[in-house]
Formats: structure tokens, C-alpha cells, sequence
């Protein structure tokens, strides 16, 4: 990863003959014979020992390692895409990389209720037993992480810097969480920059870590888009949430609903298609997939009849504001026990 001019594919390309270690033993006409650049070689031959040292001093502070390609902890899932990266540098736990995981995406900047819905989405899902992946970008990413942290699920951020800094820098403490509890990932060593580039070589990996990838709001020309291609290319699950045809913010869903990503209401929706991949830890034993009401949800759900039931008659009958009324019957919505109809009414459906 130190040496300039060697990326994914021809690192991989090297490897079909090579080990690492042979690549720095080898005298430089082998070098060159390999097709490798004069510059490259030099930089085989020559390492920045600087950076090398600054990596390993990385590496020995606590909660660091890296992970090889070659190294057997290395997530089977991520290894078939086609360009895996040669090493993953990891804070916090690495075991958790080899669980299921599906990957939520969406807007840097979406709506309150685009927000919401992703928080709860990666509350049930993470209930059910699945590490909820994100690349801990504003708005949709964010929501997903926290989703899942209040839940104490699993949950994954890929970064598209080096570990040592956070991108954003105002999500330092919801990293720390993350890495307190799951895992930040990346395949750019420590004392890397944020750069345009970095991004979508970070989408593959999140797509390529996972069984199947949520799209929650997304512009028609969006990065999320292009981590959802990325994901059907890689023979993953795509998933999209749909949304008003006069919302910007979901014609990137609508989209992808056209192209064969799977419509999306309820977590039910993405349970049934990847059941099989459910690994049950002992800390989700005792839940069911479809996640536990609350006290206060369930008695509002008691009062939401078979038959359309308006808002105002719920909170006339509970004494809550709107706002909470409304998140509550998202909640309800998203675990599939409600159902929103025309003119603000919502039906029961179990």
C-alpha cells in the first residue's frame, strides 16, 4: 500500500506468482521482467521508511491491526468482488467483518423523515441479527450507524481516509462508538487525506462486505447510485425504499426499482430474501424478526383499527403530540404491523 503506481488489480496480479515477500527480495531485472515500472521498482527497492514506521506505530496502539488478503481473517464476502483490497487496516473489532451485513446508503442531505426511517430500519434489522454497514457520511449513513448503536447492534464504517483522522470531522464521537462496539474499516493507510477519488473505491467495499444493500433517499444523480451498481455488479441484493414521484430525493430509489432492486416497505421485505445468511448471535437470541413494541407503541398500535384510522384520532385518544404519533407509526410501518393510506390514515394489518 506504500508503494506508488501498484493498485488492487495489479497488486492481485502479483500475487498469482508472488508473495509479498519475494516481490521486495527479488533483484530488479526480475522486477522489471514483471512489467513493473521504473518508478514502481525504485519504490520497491527504495521504501519510504518514514510512512512505513508511521504504520507501524499505528498499528501498535491498541484496537489496530490489519488484514491481509492473504491472512484467513479476511471477510470471504469482500474477497470475491473483483478487485478486493489488498489489506484492510481495522479499528475495533475484526471478527465482526466475517457476520452478515447489509449495507445502508442514502442522501448526505435528506429529508426528517428519510433520516428516521433509516435509524429504524437498521434498529430491526440489526435486532435480527445482521451488522449494519455505512460509510459514516452525513445524513443517511450517519442515521444508519446511530440506528444501530442504539439498539447495541453491530455496526461497520468504512472510511475513505486513514484511520487516524475521522471524515467528517464532526462524526469523531459517533466513531468512537462505532469503534467501542463494531468496527471502522479502510483500505488507505494511517496519515491519509479525504479525497474525491478515496469515495467510490470506499462504496465497493461496503458493497462488497455485504449480503445486501439498502437504499433509503437518493438523488437521480447520487453517489448511493453508484454503490448500488456497484452491489449488482458484485451478485449482492439491492433494496430500495420508494417515495413520491414529486420528491427529488426519491427518484434515485425509483430508479433503481425500475432497473430490479427489490421495493422495499417493511424489514419483513429484506428478511425474506436474505433469511438464509442470518446468523443468530447470542445477544439477539431472544428476539424475534420482527422487532419488540414497546409498551407505549403497542398500546398505540391497539388503538389503530383494521380500517383506515386517522392521526388526529390517535393523538385525541393518547394525549401525544403529532410528532410523536407519527414516529411511532413509522416504527409500526417499518416492522409491518400498520399500513399508511390516502389522506393520512393508517390501517392495521395484524
Amino acid at each position: 500500500m506504500r508503494v506508488p503506481g501498484i493498485g488492487c488489480r495489479s497488486f492481485l496480479k502479483l500475487l498469482d506468482t508472488h508473495t509479498p515477500e519475494q516481490i521486495f527480495a527479488e533483484p530488479i531485472p526480475a522486477l522489471s521482467a514483471l512489467g513493473l515500472k521504473n518508478s514502481v521498482v525504485d519504490a520497491i527497492k527504495h521504501p519510504d521508511w518514514t510512512l512505513v514506521d508511521q504504520d507501524m506505530g499505528w498499528l501498535a496502539q491498541a484496537n489496530n491491526c490489519a488484514i491481509t488478503l492473504l491472512d484467513a481473517a479476511y471477510p470471504a464476502q469482500l474477497k470475491e468482488i473483483a478487485d478486493p483490497p489488498p489489506v484492510l487496516f481495522v479499528r475495533g473489532k475484526p471478527d465482526i467483518l466475517a457476520l452478515p451485513q447489509i449495507a445502508i446508503v442514502g442522501s448526505r442531505n435528506p429529508s426528517i423523515q428519510g433520516k428516521e426511517t433509516a435509524r429504524e430500519f437498521a434498529k430491526a434489522l440489526g435486532q435480527s441479527g445482521f451488522v449494519i454497514t455505512s460509510g459514516l457520511a452525513l445524513g443517511i449513513d450517519a442515521a444508519s450507524h446511530e440506528g444501530a448503536l442504539q439498539n447495541q447492534a453491530y455496526t461497520i464504517a468504512v472510511a475513505g481516509t486513514g484511520l487516524d483522522r475521522v471524515y467528517p470531522a464532526k462524526h469523531k464521537d459517533l466513531a468512537m462508538q462505532i469503534v467501542t462496539t463494531g468496527a471502522m474499516v479502510s483500505e488507505f493507510p494511517p496519515g491519509t487525506t479525504a479525497k474525491a477519488n478515496h469515495f467510490p473505491r470506499r462504496n465497493r467495499i461496503i458493497s462488497g462486505l455485504c449480503q445486501g444493500l439498502l437504499v433509503v433517499e437518493a438523488a437521480k444523480q447520487s453517489g448511493s447510485l453508484i454503490s448500488a451498481r456497484m452491489a449488482l455488479e458484485q451478485n449482492r441484493e439491492v433494496f430500495a425504499i420508494p417515495g413520491s414521484i414529486h420528491n427529488p430525493l426519491a427518484r434515485g430509489c425509483n430508479a433503481l426499482i425500475r432497473e430490479g432492486a427489490k421495493l422495499v416497505e417493511t424489514t419483513q421485505d429484506i428478511l425474506e430474501e436474505l433469511h438464509q445468511y442470518i446468523q443468530w448471535d447470542v445477544k439477539y437470541s431472544h428476539i424475534s424478526t420482527q422487532s419488540m413494541l414497546d409498551l407505549e407503541q403497542q398500546t398505540l398500535l391497539n388503538l389503530v383499527m383494521f380500517s383506515p384510522t386517522s392521526i388526529d384520532n390517535l393523538v385525541e385518544n393518547t394525549g401525544l403530540s403529532v410528532e410523536m404519533i407519527s414516529s411511532m407509526l413509522l416504527i409500526l410501518e417499518l416492522q409491518g404491523y400498520v399500513e399508511a393510506t390516502a389522506g393520512g390514515f393508517y390501517t392495521r394489518l395484524k
